[in-house]
């Protein structure tokens, strides 16, 4: 498995418009061929509000063809509305992962 780690710079007062944003994209996400996982992190650090988007993948190969996609460039699109500067996009490789699997509610 590979992934796809982006950091944003949120704009002063953003937070909750990200997040609308990111519900928006999720739909298409799910059609990704070859995404296994999508977790989006908060990172406030001295004062700026930053976004940690991890992107999971079956394969480098899918991952990257991804990129090609207009998925990738609509989210892009969308993300820099709300977004100061250029994110930094790193790949990695996954070489450990557990999900656990959702907890089960509790009934009355």
């Amino acid at each position: 498995m590979h992934a796809r780690i982006t950091e944003f710079r949120l704009l002063p007062g953003k937070l909750n418009e990200f997040k609308r944003v990111v519900d928006s994209l999720l739909p298409m996400a799910r059609q990704q061929a070859g995404m296994r996982a999508l977790v989006v992190l908060r990172t406030p650090e001295h004062g700026l509000e930053g976004v940690t988007v991890v992107s999971v993948w079956d394969s480098v190969d899918a991952m990257r063809a991804s990129e090609k996609n207009m998925y990738f460039y609509q989210a892009l699109a969308r993300i820099k509305l709300v977004t100061d500067g250029i994110p930094i996009i790193r790949e990695h490789e996954v070489i450990a992962t557990h999900l656990a699997p959702a907890l089960h509610k509790k009934t009355a």
